[in-house]
């Protein structure tokens, strides 16, 4: 156990050695080698790079360079990220057998490798993280760390300010001066509804009990969607302390984090935090030597969707299938074993320690009027620049989509957004400067979401996206009630008839019908919030389902059933790459004369047209 003298004793020795990370002056001799630890890059050989680094460093004798492997540093189509610090050099796409290069040309000799540059959207070659378009509109809170410390390593938390909000808390501050300074910032649940986080903490604290819980869902089930992941890979001590506030504030001693067991690393890296947390006198009894006592353990879930609900989750934690509860009771009264609970997503949580020692006015200055502070997404899709980003709230659509996002591939025009995941809808052209806050997107029939972003090009057909969100919620519903397990299969079914070329008149009607039905009559929130998707794009998107039913056409050309893929003769130059690829057969023809598809063996699958460096092939 850890004293507070001792505590602050580590942090100032260990914020004077990892000063070169943040201070582009520092002088020193010193060097750390930064690389992405995260899920992404980790899967492309990062730990590869971070081995070949420490072999390299021992064998040339470089004790004053250091390899570092943090959270994810957000670019994740750059992936691996190799940062050098002082001097915030940015590689990207880095390999393994890439090392030996940026260490003697780079560490030895003092010389940038241009090569390994990451370059921005518009070809220039960027030598720093701060010239990157991609971070000019960010404003990181809840990432502040990520990309920034080892996140296995205490110490380094500590020196970024880690646990001085907690000892702050328990040392000079009553359990309704917590709340209240929650309640003042503003901060809203960043899990999907946005219900104002201070008022939850206020109806748990109300909660007469001699037991209580707090509760973290790290389940994440949004396609996409990978916020919650990055934060407990890249910080899983600011959820630790967070959820330690949390658990004084509203009189509880034990709490659960529920991640899903597909989060390795991340269940890693908070499993290591806790034992640390444990080591340090952080969590267990009289904390900080005061009457407060607080331990914390990992629940892992089998990725059920449905478990992202509170009172499934809670199901779940207890041992049982994840089904949601009627409510009332709410959590705050009857959750976790029948007693009071506070549950709230890994992002809220991350907030707390910077309200804590900001204060409630600074993170108020934040956002809007009634959206404050940051807002974390993971970008996907048909988008440049597909990664992490944290935005103020209030930041226009296009901002996202063009200034950090890189805008579309291929010269392709912006054709929608999905936020809010399954539960979501799509943001159309015409929404491009809709500010991103709660109401704005409720106004306009979509939703915040727990962050998931996906973007999408011309070559989207709509119909076949909102089939795509409804065969991913009919598959998770848990099926305790009826309106979610048949209305939802029922949905589907038309839109796989219409997709398939086989919608009827009257198919419209019918799916406007059942999802005002499911809204209505579902017992949570997965049910209700299920027809999004279809209800959204029918709003903007109406003549796609007209074509697809009347017409028999894909708009988009994306639904095999109404599409072929046919040759163009007067662009093809009879260069067989097509034939070569095909993976059925289905094209023929002679060398340097025009070559046919066989529409009857012709599976649609696309390699020819990606193949073809004629452009001679097109879907109709």
């Amino acid at each position: 156990m850890k004293t507070i003298a001792e505590l602050n004793e580590i942090r100032e020795r260990v914020a004077k050695e990892i000063a070169l990370r943040t201070d582009r002056n520092y002088t020193g001799r010193e060097k750390h080698i930064l690389v992405c630890g995260g899920t992404g890059c980790t899967s492309s050989k990062s730990k590869e790079i971070i081995a070949n680094l420490e072999a390299g460093i021992k064998a040339n004798g470089l004790d004053h360079v250091r390899v570092i492997r943090t959270g994810c540093f957000g670019l994740c189509a750059k992936g691996p990220i190799v940062v050098v610090r002082p001097e915030d050099t940015f590689y990207a796409m880095t390999k393994p057998e890439d090392v030996e290069e940026i260490l003697q040309k780079h560490i030895i000799g003092g010389e940038v490798v241009e090569r390994l540059l990451c370059k921005d959207v518009d070809g220039s070659l960027v030598k720093s993280l701060d010239e990157l378009n991609f971070y000019k509109k960010q404003h990181r809170i809840v990432l502040k760390n990520c990309g920034l410390i080892d996140p296995e390593n205490i110490d380094e938390y500590l020196a970024y300010d880690g646990y001085k909000a907690l000892e702050k808390v328990l040392t000079s501050m009553s359990q309704d001066e917590v709340i209240q300074v929650v309640s003042d910032s503003g901060l809203r649940g960043r899990g999907g509804a946005g219900f104002p986080t201070g008022r939850k903490w206020q109806f748990a604290k109300a909660s007469e009990n001699e037991q209580k819980y707090v509760a973290c869902n790290a389940d994440e089930g949004d396609p996409g969607a990978f916020m919650d992941r990055s934060v407990l890979e890249g910080d899983p001590h600011t959820i630790i302390e967070a959820m330690a506030i949390a658990a004084y504030a509203i009189g509880a001693n034990k709490g659960y984090v529920y991640v899903r067991a597909e989060y390795p690393i991340a269940v890693h890296r908070l499993q290591v935090a806790i034992d640390q947390a444990k080591e340090y006198g952080l969590l267990g009894e009289n904390i900080f030597g005061t009457n407060f006592s607080f331990d914390l353990e990992i629940r892992l879930g089998a990725g059920a969707f449905v478990c992202g609900e509170e009172t499934a989750l809670m199901e779940s934690v207890e041992g049982r299938r994840g089904e949601p509860r009627p409510r009332p009771p709410f959590p705050a009264v009857k959750g976790l074993f029948g007693k009071p609970t506070l549950l709230n997503n890994v992002e809220t949580y991350a907030n707390i320690t910077q309200i804590i020692l900001n204060g409630a006015e600074w993170f108020s200055s934040i956002g809007t009027e009634k959206s404050k502070g940051t807002k974390v997404f993971a970008l996907g899709g048909n988008i440049n620049n597909v990664g992490l980003v944290e935005v103020p709230m209030g930041i226009t659509l296009r901002e996202i989509v063009y200034d950090i996002g890189g805008g579309i591939p291929n010269g392709k025009e912006f054709k929608a957004a999905q936020t809010g995941g399954p539960s979501g809808g799509c943001l159309p052209a015409e929404h491009l400067d809709t500010p991103i806050d709660y109401e704005s997107l409720g106004a306009i029939g979509s939703m915040m979401g727990s962050g998931g972003l996906i973007v999408m090009d011309e070559s989207t057909c709509m119909v076949n996206l909102a089939r795509f969100f409804l065969d991913f919620t009919v598959d998770e519903s848990c099926g305790k009630c009826p309106p979610c397990r048949i209305g939802t299969k029922r949905m589907l079914e038309i839109l796989n008839r219409i997709t398939e070329g086989n919608g009827k008149e009257g198919d419209i009607e019918k799916l406007e019908n059942l999802a005002m039905n499911i809204k209505r009559s579902s017992l949570c929130g997965l049910g209700q919030t299920a027809p999004n998707p279809v209800l959204s794009t029918l709003k903007y998107y109406r003549h796609e389902y007209e074509a697809h039913i009347k017409d028999k056409k894909c708009p988009a050309g994306e639904c095999k059933a109404m599409t072929q893929v046919t040759i163009d003769p007067e662009k093809c130059k009879g260069c067989s790459l097509c034939s070569k690829n095909c993976p059925v057969g289905a094209i023929h023809g002679e060398l340097k004369s025009p070559f046919e598809i066989d529409q009857e063996k012709c599976i649609k699958c696309g390699v020819c047209i990606a193949k073809c460096p004629f452009k001679a092939i097109e879907r109709k």
